[in-house]
């Protein structure tokens, strides 16, 4: 059993809460910009840290007038915007509780959450969220309160609560305490019907101390972020509250596909991603580079800033190193630090592993990509690694005041102000997850000597081979997704006499493959998942995925399936984790067909 603490840099005091960092910056910096908010034309418009108090308070009033109480449970049903926002602080003004909801959540899911919750309210975004409330009208018996985003719900607050004096909501924020409940997040639910997840305001806030005690450059007075990962995940709200307590100005953008165009207007100094998106990036640039004939002078200068980062951790790049590195960074990595806007100072990366060449890649770049670990339960990052500490290919250190233990049979063990006080209406789920303080992740993984943390897996997804082999499924499959013509992978095995995977194509990067070969490039998939240059393509990434893992834990059969793993679909979470109970049973056949016939 291993264990490694950081001693705590903060306190929290009893009568702390997140709302109160609206009004201390309305008082402090009343003309500063505390939130720039994007027109129908696409034009940033700067909100000041006054104007977006006085907008908290007018809605807060609202609510008062609509009823709700404190300790009020109220959900709210958006995609990544301003009024998400604005409507989160609103719910904390008047002393209620958020509980959100992923936007793309199925109406059986939005039952589930509000009818568990006990929620009074709910806020959504659209008239299609609006429509899956209807199907869950019937489940429910009766809805509680609806205001939709789109319908004016901000405005019909406003005037709703115009006879409500200010006084009462400052009354109302001032009562809660560190110790009550600020916000209820369900999990994701790869394993069952999703768990709520009590987050207290010192939960909250000792994460947000915490992370940034070490990051003191990311979030900080004068910085920038623009959040467009869902708020709905503990990842994106937490750092939405950390922006504004330490009043890092944010912006918001729901759509993906325009997120580039949106990273060079808004120009943001620090940026949170899921390993996906940076897969994606990659991938992207080298395509594109290779598809403009330039691709000899990508990969030369991928691995170079590889070998610039590597050597990083062992005494520094020589003098022949360092002058490849300044060469590739006017030709190549000056661009594509200009994608993101040209101000970026570092990334913060969670959900999943990167994978170290990429994270190698990205720090050589001169694009660090931090990567965290941490679930909901622990009110998002429990270990982070730093621009002062970083080990690629780790997910770093405890944060101030935490502690992290691996217990004998490789489980991680956490412990701290930031892991949750339990699990709402599951006593018995929340006996479960604890013993003597200390939290079961879940996850397994390894410390080394200086207290860098490395993720192997999931506990319940270990795969023991008919021959009695265990195998972490992560390694493979975090390294299968980083090639880019594949979109996601599972490794199956379990009780057979060799390890096989499932595996999805990406649909941004078939067409282009397709031309590549000659091929027409809107072939249907379905025509395409026994084409043997397609399964060489695949093959090429299964061969590297192999070069990771001993002989015993490689791929040796793989099956192409015709579609993608989507949430809509129901493989996947709302923060893209593979439901692997749901893809083992939908595609019952595909994977049994890979061990049809014995392999030698």
């Amino acid at each position: 059993m291993r264990e490694y603490s950081v001693p705590a840099t903060f306190e929290v005091a009893a009568d702390e809460n997140l709302v109160a960092a609206v009004y201390t910056n309305a008082r402090v910096a009343p003309g500063s910009v505390g939130v720039r908010r994007r027109d129908a034309a696409k034009q940033w418009h700067d909100m000041t840290y006054a104007e977006f108090a006085k907008e908290v308070t007018d809605v807060a009033r609202g609510l008062i007038a609509s009823g709700v109480k404190p300790g009020d449970r109220v959900a709210l049903l958006s995609h990544t915007r301003y009024e998400w926002t604005l409507f989160d602080y609103a719910i904390l003004a008047v002393g209620g509780i958020t509980v959100p909801i992923y936007e793309t959540s199925s109406a059986d899911q939005i039952s589930w959450i509000l009818s568990d919750s006990g929620a009074v309210g709910i806020i959504v975004e659209n008239a299609g969220h609006m429509e899956r409330l209807d199907q869950v009208k019937a489940a429910l018996g009766s809805l509680p309160q609806v205001w939709q985003i789109d319908a004016g719900a901000v405005d019909e607050l406003k005037a709703k609560g115009a006879e409500v004096p200010e006084d009462q909501v400052h009354e109302r924020r001032s009562a809660v305490g560190a110790d009550d409940l600020a916000t209820l997040i369900y999990t994701s639910g790869t394993t069952g019907r999703p768990k709520g997840c009590e987050l207290t305001h010192r939960n909250l806030l000792s994460e947000i101390k915490s992370v940034a005690t070490i990051l003191p450059t990311l979030l900080q007075e004068g910085g920038s972020v623009l959040l467009f990962l869902p708020l709905a995940h503990v990842f994106g709200k937490v750092i939405q509250c950390g922006a504004v307590y330490k009043r890092t100005v944010i912006g918001h953008t729901p759509d993906i596909a325009e997120l580039v165009d949106d990273l060079q207007s808004f120009k943001p100094t620090f940026l949170l991603a899921v390993p996906r998106v940076f897969e994606k990036v990659y991938n992207a640039a080298r395509q594109k580079a290779h598809d403009e004939g330039k691709g000899k002078i990508f990969d030369t200068a991928t691995d170079v800033a590889i070998a610039w980062s590597r050597a990083q951790d062992s005494g520094g790049p020589s003098l022949g190193l360092r002058l490849k590195h300044a060469l590739f960074d006017k030709l190549v990595y000056a661009k594509l630090r200009a994608v993101t806007g040209g101000r970026v100072v570092a990334a913060v990366s969670g959900s999943a592993p990167l994978g170290e060449r990429l994270g190698h890649y990205f720090r050589g770049i001169g694009l660090p990509v931090l990567e965290g670990y941490g679930l909901t339960e622990t009110s998002a990052g429990v270990t982070v690694n730093t621009l002062d500490a970083q080990r690629v290919g780790s997910v770093g250190r405890p944060v101030p005041g935490h502690a992290v233990r691996i217990a004998d049979d490789g489980e991680i063990l956490l412990k701290g102000p930031i892991v949750f006080r339990g699990y709402w209406n599951n006593e018995a789920a929340t006996k479960e997850a604890f013993t003597d303080d200390w939290f079961h992740s879940g996850d397994i993984g390894e410390l080394d000597d200086a207290g860098f943390l490395y993720i192997t897996g999931r506990k319940k997804e270990l795969i023991v081979t008919a021959g009695g082999k265990n195998v972490a499924p992560a390694v493979l499959e975090d390294r299968l997704r980083s090639h880019v013509i594949i979109s996601q992978a599972m490794v199956v095995g379990d009780n057979k006499p060799f390890i096989g995977a499932v595996i999805t194509i990406d649909q941004e990067a078939l067409p282009r493959f397709l031309r590549n070969a000659g091929r027409p490039e809107d072939t249907p998939l379905a025509e395409l998942v026994d084409d043997p240059l397609l399964r060489a393509e695949v093959q090429k990434a299964v061969d590297d995925a192999n070069s990771q893992v001993s002989r015993a834990e490689q791929i040796r059969e793989f099956r192409i399936l015709p579609v993608d793993f989507t949430e809509e679909g129901g493989e996947m979470t709302p923060s893209m984790k593979v439901k692997r109970a749901v893809v083992a049973k939908k595609y019952a056949e595909a994977i049994e067909s890979i061990y049809a016939k014995p392999k030698k």
